[in-house]
């Protein structure tokens, strides 16, 4: 019996999650949308997917108009961006600097390659650089931050089954 009201569902006591690694989670770039690169000395990579809303005030009930307002929401608009951290490598150097000089998209991909068949693998679309940071502290290696920042919403493509 459930819970006084509460929400009861049944679970598989063997059942466990099944997660994803560091290196499942990729971050990589593309000037034509087929050879893809990894940005080296990256560690640590976020994705924010954030939803503009808008909110309305509508009436609760047309025949009783001291009522309360109902709120009602719509989503106008989807973001995605991206920010990462990490070493500054020569390997990248070049390729970051003249990504973020030009002020132009450049293809990215962000992958969860642990995803299951039939599930979103990848986000793919244009995006910009839009921060680029290095800092330096005595007795460390440099180190970066970027801010990457899709041009539309990202095609979301599915991996393939086995």
């Amino acid at each position: 019996m459930p819970p006084s009201g509460g929400f009861f569902m049944e679970r598989d006591p063997m059942a466990k999650p099944i997660t994803e690694k560091f290196e499942q989670m990729v971050l990589e770039t593309s000037e034509n949308g087929t050879a893809w690169t990894r940005i080296c000395g990256l560690i640590g990579v976020t994705i924010t997917r954030s939803a503009q809303v808008d909110t309305s005030e509508v009436p609760g009930d047309c025949n009783d108009e001291s009522l309360p307002l109902d709120v009602e929401k719509a989503v106008r608009s989807i973001d995605v961006s991206v920010s990462a951290d990490g070493s500054w490598a020569q390997q990248s150097h070049g390729d970051m600097l003249d990504w973020f000089y030009s002020g132009a998209p450049k293809q990215i991909r962000v992958g969860h390659l642990n995803a299951a068949p039939g599930d979103t693998e990848y986000e793919v679309g244009p995006a910009l650089l839009t921060t680029l940071t290095n800092q330096r502290t005595k007795g460390q290696k440099v180190t970066c931050a970027i801010e990457l920042q899709f041009d539309g919403v990202p095609a979301r493509l599915v991996k393939a089954g086995p």
